[in-house]
């Protein structure tokens, strides 16, 4: 502690020799004293005077606190008292305040006094341990103190809590606390704990830190609240920022979405506090933390999905579209959309449809494009919507093309009543505003990125310089333009138009080789040494030339690539180009335009480098360099090694269709292969059922035979009388029927006869009588003959039928009888000596009565046992198609009867062997008996039960004998 009373000595209004004695006697009262209310006071007089002498407060105090935070924790009062005076000793907020001059020296007291209280880490953990006592007294100046000591020495702090069991969970409780301050005091704490340092983020995030930060928000008014909220969004921007767990865990949370009421602002009239100013403003440095293009691509993409599902988004087009915004908060709104639609297709084209509240109603993209033309409006606004317009572009081939399709002669409004985005950029592209110069090129330069077709379609652009001259292409008047010598900034702007215009693009460079004046230009800029402030045009100049080489098609014969190598050589020379290419990447603003895609500049002349352009410099100046020191001969290797590459390229797109083809094919495959899946799972569950129902019927059918069996016992006594007799009750009521049958048939051809009969005997009597009708013809006598034999043709087949079915008749009756006479036999009594004849005839009618109910019972159960039989086959049906189960099931059954059956060979095989055994262990032990030898009784007692046993089966056998 030699330093610090050096610190004290060096002070050169030092407290009075009195007020150190105080201090002193007071530190000794708190070490010394037995009442408690004697350390109290002390403690309480050491508080007072820690803010004016804080330096000798703590020297002397410091450890006589830490000692009663340590043994007092009993009373509360006094912990209180120690943690304010520690408190006022560590922070600088006071002094800060009232000593602005003060010297380093004593600046730097609360760092020190830090690094003494953390020396010993268990004063950390101790001060820990007292935040989780309820008492406000305790806690607030703990958490005050704690925070104190973050800000001083934060790393060191840091890593003393999250190696402390349950540090951080301890101060995750303080955003419970119902009290206000505490719970502000904690967000504090909270910020400080997190900054910098992930391990700690992550843990405060998996404590529910998000879920309680935005209740919080919500409950203070979201925008409209205090401080309170500045305090959480600042928190919430520690757990997100360089943070990719914390953003998913946020994102997976479904936390994005509670994000949209923040920016709900009401219509313009509400008024825009400075509080709500800056509420908004962090908030939307919020939202570009989740989508920021330095995050990982997937997790930016999910992020910029989720905010356009659940229409954020669109609330913050509704803020950019919205008026009586403050300037600050519209240029963060367009920052942040931007971001927002950044690279994801989905919100683009939704950018694309956003129309401004104006009459007529115009598109978004034209709105900003106007306020970045226009050199009234802010610096700051105009980079922003740069920025804006340079994301709706990235990766966005659809919106390239309707912006260029905006400068087309076809699409351009002859009437003039709209502006379009096109008209706008060349406005803008040959104004007399620098910025506008350069504002218009680099955006219309975005508009060509990485895409060959709209560089071509650009080519067909026409601009009208004045009435009476013809119209000169775009291409032409960016030329025309740079050989005017215009401002630096302007010339830098159209360079890099023409060097992303002409990369990759052979047509391009045609078109620019066709003006003879270009090359000239172009080599007398480079060959001249001009200053400093001229180097950069001349290595933009370069590149452009260079472009114009490596990707130049010999189309043009004056300009071929060996020529221009040649010119190249002889009035600049190699090493002189190389030089003044290598300008671009040595300027001081390349680096910087380099690491972020937004335009930031201070002031507009920063405005030099664009960030996609910075990217094409570094992938063309060593092709470049490569291609300005080959020879023609390598020129032509390389393009036969280029065109032998397309050649491969093509094959191997041609395989990847042919292998996208199969893999939609094999997917089909694999759909049709699961739906067969289903149906098979399908027809087996239906075939499972239908064996089951089949079972049900089977057991109900045996249910049915069984209830009739015992519901008619006469039909039972008759039916095993039939059965005994070999007829069955089917058959007899068949038989009866057939009779029936048969006897109307008989009825029918008696009838029949009897007609014939009469009919032959009027014609006989026709023929036998005399003086008839003598004149008849001979046809007609020839007509009756021929009827006559076949009437009698006809009568002779109903008599053969008629004898035939009498033949019938009467066997069917004579099996009637005989089947009556049996059923008779059957139901007949045993004769009882004695009984009278009259008893016997009454017994044999009640018999027949029991017949003709049996009969007529038989009938009915015919009709049932037909419908049964109908259920039957159907049945049938269904087993069939079970037949190759159950052949499986047989074979199988057959094969483990083998096994069973060879296994009961074998089983039979031992026990012969175990009763040889048996009995050749039971003749040893006899003879061993008879020598005299000792046997155990164990053995004893097992040959007793093996003798019981034997008793036991033979006495068995005997009960048994046969059956």
């Amino acid at each position: 502690m030699n330093f610090l009373r050096g610190v004290m000595g060096g002070q050169s209004a030092g407290p009075q020799h009195t007020e150190a004695e105080t201090i002193q006697k007071l530190c000794d009262r708190v070490a010394s004293s037995t009442l408690l209310d004697d350390r109290r006071n002390a403690v309480r007089a050491l508080k007072s005077l820690s803010k004016k002498y804080r330096l000798e407060v703590g020297i002397q105090a410091m450890e006589h606190l830490i000692h009663v935070l340590q043994t007092d924790r009993s009373d509360s009062e006094i912990i209180g008292y120690a943690l304010d005076t520690l408190y006022n000793i560590i922070s600088n907020d006071e002094e800060e305040e009232v000593e602005e001059n003060s010297t380093r020296q004593s600046e730097d007291l609360g760092s020190q006094f830090t690094e003494i209280f953390i020396k010993q880490q268990e004063n950390v953990t101790l001060l820990l341990s007292l935040l989780e006592e309820f008492d406000f007294h305790v806690r607030w100046p703990g958490v005050k103190l704690l925070t104190s000591l973050l800000k001083q020495l934060g790393p060191q702090v840091q890593q003393i809590i999250l190696v402390s069991p349950m540090g951080v969970s301890r101060l995750m409780d303080l955003l419970a606390d119902s009290r206000e301050v505490i719970r502000n005091d904690g967000v504090l704490l909270l910020q400080a704990l997190t900054r910098s340092n992930g391990a700690i983020q992550k843990i405060v995030a998996f404590e529910n830190a998000f879920e309680r930060l935005l209740d919080i928000i919500t409950e203070e008014g979201n925008s409209d609240g205090g401080i309170v909220v500045e305090d959480c969004l600042i928190l919430l921007q520690n757990l997100l920022k360089n943070n990719n767990s914390n953003q998913n865990f946020f994102k997976e949370g479904s936390y994005i979405q509670r994000m949209k009421p923040w920016f709900d602002v009401g219509d313009e009239n509400s008024g825009w506090s400075a509080q709500k100013v800056t509420n908004l403003h962090v908030m939307l440095q919020l939202v570009r933390v989740l989508v920021s293009p330095t995050n990982p691509p997937g997790a930016t993409s999910s992020c910029q999905k989720a905010m356009f599902q659940c229409g954020l988004l669109q609330q913050l087009c509704t803020i950019l579209m919205a008026t009586g915004v403050p300037a600050d908060i519209l240029t963060e709104t367009i920052n942040t959309v931007s971001e927002v639609i950044r690279g994801y297709q989905v919100n683009q084209d939704y950018f694309a449809s956003v129309n401004a509240p104006s009459n007529p109603p115009r598109p978004a993209i034209v709105v900003l494009l106007m306020s970045m033309v226009n050199e009234r409006q802010p610096f700051v606004l105009r980079c922003a919507v740069l920025y804006c317009f340079q994301c709706f572009l990235y990766k966005n081939q659809k919106g390239q093309g309707e912006i260029v399709s905006t400068l087309l002669p076809s699409t351009i409004d002859a009437t003039g009543n709209s502006v379009s985005a096109g008209q706008l950029l060349c406005g803008g592209l040959f104004s007399t505003d620098s910025l506008s110069n350069w504002c218009a090129a680099v955006a219309l330069a975005h508009a060509l990125q990485e895409n060959a077709t709209q560089k071509e379609q650009l080519l067909r652009v026409q601009l009208a310089t004045s009435i009476g001259n013809p119209p000169v292409s775009l291409l032409q008047q960016c030329t025309n333009i740079l050989s005017q010598g215009s401002k630096i900034q302007t010339r830098v702007g159209l360079l890099m138009l023409l060097c992303t215009w002409l990369s990759n693009c052979p047509i391009a460079v045609t078109h620019f080789l066709h003006n003879s004046a270009n090359v000239p230009f172009l080599t007398g800029q480079i060959a001249e040494n001009l200053g400093e402030e001229e180097q950069l045009v001349q290595g933009l100049c370069a590149l452009l030339l260079g472009i114009s080489i490596y990707f130049n098609d010999n189309s043009l014969e004056s300009y071929m690539k060996e020529k221009l190598k040649q010119l190249i050589e002889k009035r600049i020379g190699k090493e002189n180009f190389i030089e003044k290419l290598g300008f671009i990447s040595k300027h001081e603003l390349y680096s910087r335009a380099s690491q972020k895609p937004q335009p930031n500049f201070p002031s507009p002349e920063y405005m030099i480098f664009d960030h996609e352009f910075t990217k094409l410099v570094k992938e063309l100046e060593g092709v470049i360099t490569k291609a300005i020191y080959k020879s023609s001969e390598e020129d032509k290797k390389e393009e036969e090694v280029k065109k032998t590459l397309e050649q491969h390229d093509s094959i191997v797109t041609h395989y990847k269709n042919m292998i996208r083809e199969q893999d939609l094919q094999l997917e089909e495959l694999k759909q049709q292969i699961s739906t067969l899946k289903c149906q098979n799972e399908q027809l087996q569950t239906a075939v499972t059922q239908q064996v089951s129902q089949i079972q049900q019927h089977k057991d109900q059918y045996n249910l049915l035979k069984v209830q009739l069996g015992k519901d008619n016992p006469h039909q039972g006594s008759y039916s095993d009388t039939t059965q005994m007799n070999g007829i069955q009750p089917e058959e007899v009521g068949r038989l009866r029927e057939e009779i029936e049958e048969l006897k109307s048939n008989q009825e029918l051809l008696q009838s029949q006869l009897a007609e014939k009969d009469s009919l032959i005997e009027n014609l006989k009597s026709s023929q036998a009588s005399p003086g008839t009708n003598e004149q008849s013809s001979a046809t007609a006598s020839a007509q009756d003959s021929e009827q006559i034999a076949e009437l009698k043709q006809e009568l002779a087949t109903l008599k053969s039928q008629l004898n035939s079915q009498s033949v019938e008749i009467t066997k069917l009756q004579t099996e009637k009888q005989e089947l009556l006479q049996k059923t008779e036999t059957f139901a007949k009594p045993a004769p009882v000596p004695g009984e009278s004849e009259a008893v016997a005839a009454a017994k044999t009618t009640d018999v027949e009565g029991r017949l003709s109910a049996l009969l007529q019972e038989t009938k009915e159960l015919k009709n049932e046992i037909k419908a049964l039989s109908e259920e039957r086959a159907a049945i049938k049906e269904q087993l069939d198609a079970s037949n190759s189960t159950i052949a499986i099931l047989q074979n199988e059954k057959n094969k483990l009867e083998v096994d069973v059956t060879d296994s009961k060979k074998e089983q039979d095989d031992l026990l012969v062997l175990l009763a040889d055994q048996d009995q050749k262990i039971f003749s040893l032990k006899n003879k061993l008996k008879e020598l005299g030898h000792p046997v155990e009784e164990e053995d004893e007692l097992e040959s007793g039960d093996q003798d019981d046993e034997e008793d036991e089966d033979e006495d068995n056998g005997k009960d048994q004998g046969p059956i």
